[in-house]
């Protein structure tokens, strides 16, 4: 948060009525280190990212946050305030004063653009509606149909989705700017195109442009742990990191990276399959079709296949009441808590498949900072401090300390306010392109 001149100098027009007054302080949202992407963007751009990152700033804060002068500050802002997509509000007096005029800051007018950000998922669907400056309007889920989809069912369900969570708000889809998706599997971002997903039949879907087509809206897809990234960066504990790693453990395992301020998705944009390293030649069965991957030891459906020998049931014939993997999962937890040795071996085990993993990502990208997040991380075992130390213990020996790892465990909607972020971050652009094609 950018903290307030009480002495900053009034440059930008005003309101007949003077500035606005606060009501609460805003947090802001968004990356508020910035990073090369940002600082290569125009400085029109670098200004309202910066203010949307602090949620109010007076001027000559924002001209020290950019290293700018304040002339400069001065001419973008006005422009900006000109085009209603800045204003000015009161600032927090930070001492006493009886001269000049009141401080002002600046803040984002949040209604210029609104977008839809949707998690598609396995489980149940969900939707967040967001406002320019990255705050949530409204909220909305479907339950998820079994097994996988033809792409012309999967556009049902966003459709459906996006017109639901508008709903929740009473507005149209006229009123949208863009919309984001998250989902499962090899996604190329660039091109819109999804190579695999276990959401979907086919390979090779050009889904973002059937999404867009449907819609009419511009349309950003991304793989479901890289939103997630997105919200780390935007709202969470990466908002004041320029370089961290994020880990998820749910239905599959996945990885997101933050690399200067920036989302790393690899030279060819399919990057980071964390959970398809291989850990064991010849072991357990992949989802994806191949032995030995990370994934086939930690995710959900590897546990419940321990599970169920663990618990003496059987999952997949009617020889014993059936569980589902999430049910499953479940009573294996109490089972493990309670004492049950069969129970804690298959969390231990898993456990020690995830050290070995996290040791190889520290030799190879030494981050500074790896979360750990997804509904997984509710069973302790997974994240205990015997699976960080045996981390450290597999680590080569030097003076450098091993890396923070934070437990991040967000409630559903988090992978939906990352694709909102997705979308925002190319609504935002087309915004300030079109506001300077217009005079003041």
């Amino acid at each position: 948060m950018g903290e307030y001149s009480s002495d900053a100098e009034r440059t930008g027009p005003e309101d007949a009525e003077g500035p606005r007054a606060p009501d609460t302080l805003p947090t802001g949202y968004g990356p508020m280190l910035g990073g090369s992407a940002r600082a290569t963007a125009p400085l029109r751009n670098q200004v309202f990212d910066t203010v949307r990152a602090a949620g109010r700033i007076a001027r000559a804060d924002l001209a020290r946050a950019l290293g700018i002068s304040a002339g400069s500050v001065t001419s973008l802002t006005s422009d900006l305030l000109a085009q209603g997509l800045l204003r000015e509000v009161s600032a927090p007096v930070l001492r006493d004063t009886t001269r000049g005029r009141p401080p002002v800051a600046l803040e984002i007018v949040p209604d210029t653009r609104l977008v839809v950000g949707i998690k598609l998922s396995d489980e149940r669907h969900t939707a967040v509606l967001s406002d320019v400056t990255g705050e949530t309007i409204a909220s909305a889920h479907l339950p998820a149909e079994p097994g996988r989809l033809a792409p012309d069912a999967l556009c049902d369900v966003v459709e459906t989705l996006t017109d639901t969570v508008l709903a929740e708000a009473g507005l149209r889809r006229d009123a949208l700017a863009g919309v984001g998706i998250g989902l499962a599997g090899m996604i190329d971002h660039e091109a819109g195109n999804v190579h695999w997903s276990p959401l979907l039949l086919h390979k090779d879907v050009p889904l973002r442009d059937a999404i867009a087509k449907r819609l009419e809206l511009p349309t950003e897809i991304e793989n479901d742990v890289n939103v997630l990234t997105l919200a780390e960066l935007w709202f969470g504990k990466g908002r004041t990191r320029r370089d961290f790693i994020v880990v998820t453990v749910e239905g599959g395992v996945g990885m997101g990276s933050v690399i200067d301020g920036a989302l790393y998705r690899g030279g060819r944009g399919l990057g980071l399959e964390f959970g398809h390293t291989k850990v064991h030649l010849d072991g357990a069965l992949c989802r994806c079709g191949q032995r030995g991957c990370l994934e086939a030891y930690l995710a959900d459906y590897a546990l419940a296949r321990e599970a169920s020998t663990a618990l003496g049931r059987m999952s997949l014939d009617g020889g014993a009441p059936k569980l589902g993997a999430q049910a499953m999962l479940d009573a294996l937890f109490v089972e493990a808590k309670a004492g049950n040795s069969a129970a804690r071996s298959v969390f231990r085990r898993a456990g020690r498949y995830l050290s070995l993993g996290l040791a190889n990502l520290v030799q190879l990208f030494d981050p500074p900072l790896i979360i750990l997040s997804g509904a997984r991380m509710r069973y302790d075992y997974l994240y205990a401090d015997e699976v960080i130390k045996e981390m450290g213990q597999l680590l080569l020996s030097t003076e450098r300390s091993p890396p923070e790892v934070e437990i991040h465990a967000w409630d559903d909607l988090v992978w939906a306010r990352g694709a909102a972020a997705l979308a925002l971050s190319s609504a935002t652009a087309r915004l300030l392109d079109e506001a300077q094609l217009v005079p003041a």
